[in-house]
């Protein structure tokens, strides 16, 4: 009786990731707009006068319009969350705004009741 080689066993995972393209090529920021452009026009310099700042992130915000992955960047930068400079077309200050309304938003949600800290473990 001859013996055949073993053979893997066959592995399937209970839940097929969906995957993009743009998962498939690298990660997200490969493909932002500006990764080509001065990381200056992201970031402000100390000391900018408010008028420099505003027409540096305007500028910035322009390169954010056209990019591939803007919701990827904002997203990111909201998670972090990163403290400074314009990621997805928004400022750091524009960026408080959106998480403190998703802060009331998934508070009203729960009915305002606080986590049951004791359940997270």
């Amino acid at each position: 009786m001859q013996s055949s080689p073993p053979q893997e066993p066959q592995w399937s995972p209970a839940v097929t990731a969906q995957r993009s393209p743009r998962d498939l090529a690298g990660p997200w920021h490969s493909e932002a707009a500006c990764r080509r452009d001065e990381a200056g026009l992201f970031f402000a310099p100390s000391q900018e006068p408010t008028a420099a700042r505003l027409s540096r992130e305007q500028a910035a915000k322009s390169v954010c319009a056209r990019c591939p992955v803007l919701l990827e960047c904002r997203e990111h930068a909201l998670v972090q969350p990163e403290p400074y400079g314009v990621w997805g077309g928004l400022t750091a200050a524009e960026r408080r705004v959106v998480l403190s309304r998703r802060r009331r938003r998934e508070a009203a949600a729960s009915g305002g009741r606080s986590p049951d800290i004791s359940r997270i473990a």
